[in-house]
């Protein structure tokens, strides 16, 4: 820390920043964006579209007093009531066994586990991965929280704090197993989506501080700070160029795409949109030495995203950091646009080049495809617009060559589109449910974020909203749980926001104690 502090070079960037900071808020410009803002602030209150986003809905308001809720949550907690009522019965015989006390003792830090699960999990080699493991970790983990609430009385699995979008969810997937065109294939994305449910449970459920949080969080993305350093290894000794993943014509001389331990550059990608945003958030978090390790992190991710060419995940990318900005100060946000644009030309050539490529979609194979699949869609749609073919995408391959193939004499293997394969799973409500879900999700994240008092959560759950609204944006030209373990990190982060949720209202109802 004395190192950083005395740094030459830390201490002019921190004088040239405070600089430049001072000198905006004291600028012509700068108090015109306040008064705009101002303006902006007082137009919207009081409007019906205001009170229409920002009110809290009937559903979600009544949620917590329901019987479902309480049926619900009394249910999935019944192994925590089991533990509780045992450790009440023989509570001098658990205190005085070293066992069970090093067993409560480690559910308690469930959050540490967690995060060395998801490290684990990023840095697991694509051939060495089964997506078992996810679903055995998640139970193993679940288990381990319940036997540590077993001396916690206000510990438990909080299903009622994920609000009633996230049961009604679950429930439609239950409804789209049951009534699968083969509930055998379709069983397996059952467990997958077990998995990412459990998940969402123990991300909230287990922090009860910041510091739980950023630990949790930390650990996550050490995992991917490793796939971003053998990353960034593959984009130095080159990987071969395999012609399915881009257009040879459109994309003559850039070198192959590299995806780390995800097998595909896409999935490989979408990781580092989803915590990249995180990583930023410890960054300003942390203190000096945390700061330089962020920092070191952050250019080895920034360097595998570009060398992974996926188009859809730098789109997300730089989607997600002006939501980041829009956040934390929307005036940063026409800079960030003006520097990004004018920065353009001076990245290297493979990247200037594929990004070129975006203008010229129409002449690009990849994206002639997916408008195939697409059409394809469509004819299935017809049929099982409402009801659904079951989860995943086993089931939908086989509906699919009861089709007429694409233009290239292919099936589909999937929709190439998050929501409409969620259509084409659990039908037309299925998908409603999720939508209700994402929506509600973000508007207590964006309602939460202004209530903070903490300037690390206010920080972390700007993060956490705007990764996330980076991987929606990606879900719209990719499948994005296709692999697996992306959708495990994809919950991961929902479960971030609600758990930067439940720090706020529990911060907020200690300072009005």
């Amino acid at each position: 820390m004395s190192i950083t502090k005395s740094s030459l070079f830390v201490r002019l960037f921190l004088a040239v920043w405070l600089g430049l900071k001072n000198a905006a808020a004291n600028s012509v410009l700068g108090r015109a964006c306040d008064r705009l803002q101002d303006w902006a602030v007082r137009q919207a209150h009081g409007s019906a579209i205001w009170n229409f986003v920002w009110r809290e809905g009937r559903i979600p308001r009544a949620w917590p007093g329901s019987i479902a809720c309480r049926l619900f949550t009394a249910i999935i907690n019944i192994p925590c009531a089991v533990f509780k009522a045992a450790y009440r019965a023989g509570k001098r015989v658990w205190d005085g066994s070293l066992f069970c006390r090093l067993m409560g003792a480690l559910g308690g830090g469930t959050f540490l586990f967690l995060g060395l699960f998801m490290m684990v999990m990023l840095m697991a080699p694509h051939e060495r991965w089964n997506n078992l493991y996810g679903l055995m970790g998640a139970v193993a983990l679940t288990g381990l929280f319940v036997v540590g609430s077993a001396s916690r009385s206000r510990h438990k699995l909080e299903l009622d704090a994920q609000g009633p979008y996230f049961t009604i969810y679950m429930a439609f997937l239950c409804i789209a197993l049951v009534g699968s065109l083969s509930t055998h294939l379709s069983l397996r994305f059952f467990a997958f989506h077990l998995t990412a449910f459990l998940i969402v449970l123990l991300v909230v459920s287990s922090v009860h501080k910041y510091e739980q949080l950023q630990l949790m969080v930390s650990l996550a993305v050490v995992g991917l700070s490793v796939a971003a350093l053998y990353g960034c290894y593959q984009s130095y000794v080159g990987v071969d160029i395999v012609a399915s993943q881009q257009d040879m014509a459109l994309n003559q001389g850039m070198p192959g795409r590299v995806y780390s331990f995800f097998d595909n550059p896409n999935n490989f990608a979408e990781q580092l949109e989803m915590l990249l945003p995180l990583n930023l958030a410890l960054f300003l978090n942390c203190r000096w030495r945390g700061k330089l390790l962020s920092l070191l992190s952050l250019a080895l991710g920034l360097v595998a995203i570009g060398a992974t060419l996926g188009r859809a995940s730098w789109i997300g990318l730089a989607f997600a950091l002006v939501v980041f900005l829009a956040l934390m100060n929307w005036r940063w946000v026409p800079v960030f646009l003006v520097l990004g644009l004018a920065a353009i030309p001076f990245l290297p050539e493979t990247i200037y080049n594929r990004i070129l490529t975006i203008f010229r979609a129409g002449d690009d194979s990849s994206v002639q495809y997916r408008f195939g699949i697409y059409d394809t869609t469509r004819n299935l749609m017809e049929d099982y617009w409402f009801r659904g073919v079951g989860l995943g995408t086993d089931v939908m391959k086989k509906v699919f060559e009861t089709y007429p193939t694409n233009f290239d004499g292919t099936y589909p293997v999937h929709t190439h589109n998050n929501y409409l394969q969620m259509w084409g799973e659990t039908g037309i409500l299925g998908m409603l449910a999720y939508l209700a879900l994402l929506l509600w999700r973000l508007k207590t994240g964006v309602k939460a974020f202004c209530a903070a008092l903490d300037p690390r959560v206010k920080r972390m759950l700007a993060a956490a909203i705007a990764a996330f609204c980076g991987i929606l944006v990606i879900g719209v030209a990719e499948y994005t749980w296709y692999y697996p373990r992306n959708m495990f990190t994809y919950w991961f982060l929902f479960g971030v926001i609600g758990a930067c949720v439940k720090l706020t209202h529990l911060e907020r109802t200690r300072h009005t104690a």
